[in-house]
């Protein structure tokens, strides 16, 4: 019996700690973007000094319920203020595309100074009345996929 109960705890004290160190790396820093002279070497070889922060983003909206949601309520919500909005916050939004493989998906591709002014934009967007009021008169469950990127030293878009 005493035997089972050290093992009990030995087991829960592993998952313990396991639990704590996946949230400790959640928290480490985010994926690098952004010009050469602040990524790493590793990053920073093929990288433009100009290069701002690219953020590829792909949403694929799970499909429309009773008339609700979906792609179509997607697109409304960009197309209506979202798009705006994250240009007030500072974003500047290249180019959206409508995937013809998956027309559930839409692809955004977004620039910034760099990381630090991406995430800045992000929290101030995320925090505004106006944002919350907008998901929640579209309210569309996604699938967000989300790639950073930093020009190439030879790329025409900087």
């Amino acid at each position: 019996m005493q035997r089972g109960l050290i093992t009990m705890r030995s087991i829960f004290s592993l998952l313990l700690l396991y639990f704590f160190s996946m949230q400790i790396l959640a928290q480490e820093a985010p994926d690098p973007c952004g010009p050469a002279n602040i990524l790493s070497e590793e990053f920073s070889q093929n990288v433009a000094k100009d290069s701002r922060c690219f953020e590829l983003r792909f949403y694929t909206a799970d499909p429309a319920v009773n008339g609700k949601g979906g792609v179509d309520d997607l697109h409304q919500r960009f197309r209506e203020r979202q798009i705006k909005l994250l240009e007030e916050h500072g974003a500047d939004m290249v180019a959206h595309w409508q995937r013809l493989d998956n027309p559930n998906t839409v692809v955004w591709l977004l620039a910034f100074r760099n990381r630090a002014h991406r995430d800045e934009v992000f929290a101030s967007f995320r925090a505004d009345p106006e944002w919350i009021a907008l998901r929640e008169k579209y309210s569309v469950p996604v699938n967000r996929e989300l790639i950073f990127m930093s020009a190439t030293d030879y790329s025409n878009l900087k």
